[in-house]
């Protein structure tokens, strides 16, 4: 239990970083629309789940990463001694798994929040962020039951998994870029 522990921090080494770029990103580049007040639960329940969902994805990208490149290495016999102490191959699929299937649950429930809880998607400017947020979670579902009926794995599901979340990011970050930046307006 210890050595799979020790083996999951080399992964926290990775993910702690990364994280910690994402706040000061935010921090730097945030227009002050971190400071605006939820004061509607349903739309603060749906933001959350979103939020969730997204964080939940984001670290499957990063196992994804890992995998791929871990799954290219074992292929090449280009073993570095940094792969020496990675988890098994397997542990960081079943890993990758659990992200995703969880990650899904939580796109279903912030999808669904949204379709109950938003009024206007036209006039909120939301009917982007729907539709790349719907084809993202459609992606997550078929690699879902790709891995459940054909057993998919490997670079199948590294490319699977990267698209689905670079959707994510276009979804939110995109919208964000086109609506403030270049037609200057706020969501």
């Amino acid at each position: 239990m210890l050595m799979h522990w020790q083996r999951l921090q080399r992964l926290a080494a990775v993910v702690y970083p990364i994280a910690a770029l994402a706040v000061v990103a935010a921090a730097l580049f945030d227009s002050g629309s971190m400071h605006t007040e939820i004061n509607d639960w349903q739309i603060a329940t749906h933001a959350l789940l979103a939020l969730l969902a997204f964080a939940t994805l984001a670290i499957a990208a990063v196992v994804a990463i890992q995998l791929g490149v871990q799954d290219h290495a074992l292929r090449t016999h280009r073993l570095s001694r940094w792969f020496s102490g990675a988890p098994p191959l397997v542990q960081v699929e079943q890993l990758l798994f659990q992200l995703i299937g969880a990650g899904f649950l939580l796109l279903t429930l912030a999808l669904v929040t949204g379709v109950l809880f938003i009024e206007d998607l036209m006039a909120q400017h939301l009917a982007h962020k729907t539709v790349l947020s719907v084809i993202a979670w459609a992606i997550f579902g078929v690699l879902l039951f790709g891995r459940m009926r054909f057993g998919w794995r490997g670079r199948r599901a590294v490319r699977l998994v990267l698209s689905g979340v670079v959707l994510l990011v276009l979804a939110y970050f995109g919208s964000k870029f086109v609506l403030e930046l270049v037609l200057q307006r706020t969501a």
